[in-house]
């Protein structure tokens, strides 16, 4: 039997999750990686975006998905340092700053990737978890890309380095007190500007993933604003890395409920599905806006706790 009735929403829901959540894992651990060190780069979804059109031009050109993989850090890095370093100058702003990058990442990427909008680049590889089902929903829904694991992967080494190891307690440091870093001898600046540049590294993958899976190709629509609600995930996970697993799952399954009610033939205000994620965001929002709450957990440099 292979028609799963009504369970085919689930099913899909879940597939959709895990496929839709990625690039919401990567974005938001390197802003936690960002925010740690006491800076806030709301000009992620720029990063995530020219990442998206570099690694899938990458891709393109050289016959290798994984080294568009590698060129959409490396974007991702290269934006990270400038916004760190124009953060680093007096009298600066960083959530200025990143709003005009994140203008700049998508207008860069716009105008690059135009000749990549019709060619065919080579897709990143998946697991098939679900060979032992005959179930076709089942097989789709268990396609895992190798980043998804990656990225859980990565979530359990940045919960552990934070915690136990030195470079964590460097980080927490460096963003909960200037003063007390500057007092045990470190550079609050260079530290923050390498944070920065690592968390850019995150969402240039992101993008990558992006152009190169799913949805396995490149338009100027390709992200839909995830860089910018991968922000509100960070607070809603508390800056836990662990905690941005759950998020970011919970974010990828409310952007795969379209698709799955239309699966079953629920096609009816179809358009209002696909704002799911927004809605969620905007919640997110609304109960994080209490002074009391919003801050609960945040590194003492952000603005946000000033």
């Amino acid at each position: 039997m292979t028609d799963l009735g009504l369970w085919a929403v689930p099913v899909a829901i879940l597939g959709g999750a895990i496929r839709v959540s990625t690039p919401f894992l990567f974005v938001s651990l390197g802003e936690v990686l960002t925010e740690r060190a006491g800076r806030i780069n709301l000009g992620l979804e720029g990063t995530l975006v020219f990442g998206a059109m570099a690694g899938y031009a990458v891709a393109y050109e050289s016959g290798s998905a994984w080294a568009g993989v590698l060129a959409a850090a490396l974007a991702g890095v290269i934006f990270g340092l400038l916004h760190g370093l124009i953060c680093s100058l007096p009298k600066v702003n960083d959530i200025a700053i990143g709003i005009a990058l994140m203008l700049l990442g998508t207008g860069l990427a716009f105008f690059f990737g135009t000749p990549y909008v019709q060619p065919v680049a080579p897709r990143l590889p998946a697991i098939d978890l679900g060979f032992w089902s005959g179930i076709p929903q089942v097989q789709a829904a268990l396609t895992v890309n190798v980043l998804f694991l990656a990225g859980i992967a990565l979530a359990l080494g940045m919960a552990w380095m934070l915690r136990a190891t030195r470079v964590g307690l460097i980080l927490r440091v460096v963003g909960d007190s200037t003063d007390a870093a500057r007092a045990m001898g470190l550079r609050p600046n260079a530290i923050r500007i390498g944070a920065t540049a690592a968390g850019g590294a995150f969402a240039g993958v992101a993008g990558a993933y992006l152009s190169l899976f799913y949805p396995g190709a490149w338009s100027q629509g390709v992200s839909s604003g995830q860089g910018l609600m991968a922000v509100a995930l960070v607070i809603f996970a508390r800056w836990n890395p662990l905690n941005c697993v759950w998020a970011a799952l919970l974010f990828g399954g409310a952007g795969a409920l379209g698709p799955a009610l239309q699966s079953v033939g629920l096609s009816e205000g179809y358009y209002l599905y696909y704002a799911a994620p927004y809605v969620l965001t905007l919640g997110v929002l609304i109960a994080t806006s209490s002074p009391n709450r919003a801050t609960a957990g945040a590194p003492g440099e952000l603005s946000i706790t000033k």
